[in-house]
């Protein structure tokens, strides 16, 4: 039901999450993934943790207000792959990198950690 509501909602170019993404609305987000919705979805040329870096550093750009990092966390809390590219081929780190979002940066690099100290 939830999914059908969400839908509704959303133009037909975002998924649902994608649209979460965009609006940085970290609730809603939180709400799809708990849902099923896989951290790792792919949509158009970004996957929602590329999608969620660009919105942050883009959004602070544009607003000229300091960047956020929810939605970035939210997904890495789900479970988003960090070092996932998209398909274009840019990682979160680089897109992190490019707009000098030094809070996704740090995060980033601790779950990449946490997955390496994992894998011993």
């Amino acid at each position: 039901m939830l999914w059908w509501r969400l839908n509704a909602l959303v133009s037909d170019y975002w998924t649902p999450a994608h649209h979460a993404v965009e609006h940085e609305d970290a609730e809603t987000l939180a709400r799809l993934l708990a849902h099923g919705t896989d951290p790792d979805e792919a949509f158009s040329n970004m996957t929602l943790l590329t999608h969620a870096i660009d919105a942050e550093g883009d959004g602070s750009l544009q607003s000229g207000q300091p960047l956020t990092v929810h939605t970035t966390a939210v997904l890495l809390a789900f479970g988003a792959d960090p070092e996932l590219a998209d398909p274009d081929g840019r990682t979160p780190m680089d897109i992190a990198k490019h707009y000098g979002h030094d809070l996704a940066v740090k995060l980033l690099r601790a779950h990449i950690s946490g997955r390496a100290a994992g894998n011993r």
